[in-house]
């Protein structure tokens, strides 16, 4: 299920992850800038703060077209990634407000109300892994997306504090246009 990533120097490798993963330009017309705390930083560091659960802030897909910003859940969109200290991951996203079946039964449903819920929601789990060059990966071992099972997928991240950015590394393709999805969490307190 592993896949062997290329080796680069640490710095060039976050530099032209983002670089792929940024949009061409911000809700405002500018350029993001790539400047990030986490060039510096370690991948043993990296990987030790990114273990605990993150909560949801914003889940967007940015077209490479330059065409406005969409949020597939909502912009209200609710959900969980969870590292833990033992290289495992989970990430649980939702649109909120989903209407509950009707019968109330975990597994019944009507074929219309069981679409729903699947089209609101995404999850998967998996080994994660930092690799010495900073590359974050997530390996699917499950999801509720059968195209995504076994495979190995990078993130681009950008880590802040308690703000944590991750995005697609390259772009991906959705409804026929090229764009990265972006997803800001934030870290759970209790």
């Amino acid at each position: 299920m592993s896949e062997k990533l290329p080796t680069t120097p640490f710095r060039q490798r976050i530099s032209s992850t983002l670089a792929a993963a940024r949009p061409a330009r911000q809700h405002d017309g500018t350029r993001p800038t790539a400047v990030l705390p986490e060039s510096r930083m370690l991948a043993s560091q990296l990987r030790e703060q990114l273990v605990g659960a993150w909560r949801l802030v914003s889940y967007e897909i940015r077209p490479r077209d330059g065409s406005a910003f969409t949020y597939p859940l909502g912009r209200d969109a609710r959900g969980w990634i969870l590292y833990t200290p033992d290289g495992y991951m989970s990430a649980q996203l939702m649109a909120a407000g989903r209407p509950p079946y009707a019968d109330g039964d975990l597994q019944g449903g009507t074929a219309d109300e069981r679409a729903a819920a699947a089209g609101g929601y995404i999850a998967y789990s998996g080994p994660f892994q930092v690799a010495d060059d900073g590359t974050l990966t997530h390996a699917m071992d499950v999801s509720l997306f059968p195209n995504w099972i076994g495979n190995v997928q990078q993130r681009a991240v950008r880590l802040d504090g308690d703000r944590l950015q991750l995005g697609t590394a390259a772009p991906i393709r959705i409804d026929g246009r090229e764009v990265d999805a972006v997803l800001l969490w934030e870290r759970a307190s209790r």
